[in-house]
């Protein structure tokens, strides 16, 4: 297990706890342009979150088939990532070059040949994400879809997470762990949770 990715976060006291934690997870999420998610986050105010210094974390843009105007709202911003659904392997090769960013392709599964769809982003991926089909709603997926592929690259993996949920499970077809539902209560990050995830993650990490 090479880390894990909190998703989601769109408050200054969540986030300075997170960065702050003993053992702060490799990417913190933000919900850049998808409305409809109670996560969603307005560039003035991305633009308060991310004065914080982000240390041993990497800041990751959550967009959903982004155009050109949010693009270029966050250009300036310090986003290591950018996580992108509902695009092309040709538009994301677009937004990398002209952005120079990494990229963490979402690839959201409800069957088989949904995964299968990864051959196509190979040149333009960094990170391959799993994901729902939720997307605001936080939904299962069968993991056991993406538990025979091989891909060179880091694979990610997202969808109704649960903090009480089996991490072995989750290391034999991952290397990241992508959760924000599951570490709320009552729609809001709850830093309780959030403390027994990141401690979970460290053990996971020591025993492998």
């Amino acid at each position: 297990m090479k880390g894990c990715k909190i998703c989601g976060i769109s408050d200054l006291d969540t986030l300075s706890f997170i960065i702050n934690h003993k053992y702060p997870p490799k990417f913190i999420g933000f919900i850049c342009n998808y409305k409809k998610s109670s996560r969603y986050v307005e560039v003035e105010k991305l633009n308060e979150l991310l004065t914080l210094d982000k240390k041993k974390s990497y800041f990751v843009a959550v967009l959903v088939k982004p155009d050109e105007e949010i693009l270029e709202k966050i250009k300036q911003m310090p986003f290591d990532y950018y996580q992108i659904y509902d695009c092309t392997p040709e538009e994301i090769k677009k937004i990398r070059e002209k952005y120079n960013r990494k990229i963490i392709t979402a690839l959201t599964v409800v069957e088989e040949s949904d995964v299968q769809k990864y051959h196509l982003f190979s040149e333009v991926t960094d990170i391959y994400l799993f994901d729902s089909k939720g997307y605001e709603k936080s939904m299962a997926f069968d993991h056991e879809l993406i538990k025979k592929i091989k891909i060179k690259k880091p694979l990610m993996i997202a969808g109704n997470i649960q903090i009480n949920d089996h991490l072995e499970y989750y290391k034999e077809i991952a290397d990241i762990i992508d959760i924000s539902g599951g570490l709320e209560t009552s729609g809001l990050k709850d830093k309780s949770k959030i403390d027994i995830f990141l401690n979970k993650m460290k053990r996971a990490h020591d025993e492998t």
